[in-house]
């Protein structure tokens, strides 16, 4: 059993500094933790990097937070124990979490805008919807009460408001870093595409095969049940194509589809023949200026 904590200590330092090396935590930020049983859960100190941990840093927790061993070291456990404890909780079949500020994500958890759905099969299949919490401020209770309503049985993922991501699997310690591995790398391909204007949006269709390869995979996705309708990202969509010249598929239009999002009639509220009047006025007034 000691040799296979140790494991597991190795395993979190070697995670850690992956998360380093990625970027997805600056300074001593972040912190991640695996169950060990029913009422113990190792965790990573306070107040150190993420890719200078060593195994004889790694704390012992009992299931209400109290540090089992280390105080004569120094190594204090982190200060964000709390959300972990309280997903723990929630989600028995959980064996590890994963606090992080990936830039790309945590982008959208600052800008308040939902992680859109329905773009990348790879994003759906193992994120699957990706809520996004109110702030709360961290290491309070408070934080941890923000997140659980957004848990149900298939979450993995939950964005923080203004704060970061928390991941979470019943796989393990790995398996959650790949979640928050491939988090980040979504939202950074979200970006990208935001800066070219244009995006392909999976039609209804697409979205259920899509989703029922992904339960032949194992993977539950209560989505499944209403894709074929149009309502999966209809309006978890909507801010992030606000700006975009194409819609998300919904179940008005059927699929996604380019459509001017500036200057119609039905934006402004003049008619097509009024606009025109006044792109004409306009015009007038600069050439009259330049003469």
């Amino acid at each position: 059993m000691a040799e296979n904590i140790f494991k597991l200590k190795q395993q979190m330092c070697e995670i850690g500094r992956n998360i380093w090396l990625k970027g997805f935590c600056a300074g001593n930020e972040g912190n991640h933790s695996v169950r060990l049983d029913d009422k113990r859960v190792l965790c990573t100190p306070t107040g150190i990097s993420k890719g200078f941990l060593t195994p004889d840093m790694i704390c012992t927790v009992d299931m209400e937070g109290n540090q089992l061993d280390h105080k004569e070291h120094g190594y204090k456990r982190t200060s964000e124990i709390l959300v972990h404890l309280a997903i723990y909780k929630k989600r028995p079949d959980i064996k590890a979490v994963i606090h992080s500020h990936p830039p790309h994500a945590t982008a959208f958890a600052i800008a308040q805008i939902p992680i859109p759905e329905g773009i990348h099969p790879e994003a759906e299949v193992f994120l699957g919807r990706v809520p996004t919490a109110p702030y709360a401020t961290p290491s309070k209770q408070d934080l941890p009460n923000s997140i659980l309503p957004l848990i149900g049985p298939e979450t993995n993922t939950v964005m923080m408001g203004n704060h970061g991501s928390v991941s979470f699997s019943r796989k393990g310690l790995v398996d959650t870093y790949y979640l928050l591995e491939i988090l980040d790398a979504y939202c950074r391909i979200l970006l990208l595409t935001k800066q070219l204007g244009h995006a392909n949006v999976l039609n209804p269709q697409q979205m259920a095969e899509l989703l029922e390869v992904k339960q032949k995979f194992g993977m539950k996705d209560d989505r499944l049940a209403c894709a074929a309708t149009g309502c999966v990202g209809a309006e978890q969509n909507q801010d992030f194509f606000a700006s975009f010249d194409v819609r998300p598929c919904c179940a008005s239009c059927g699929e996604g589809g380019t459509v001017q999002q500036t200057g119609s009639a039905s934006d402004t509220g003049m008619s097509h023949d009024e606009i025109e009047r006044l792109v004409q006025t306009i015009t007038d007034q600069i050439m009259a200026t330049a003469r």
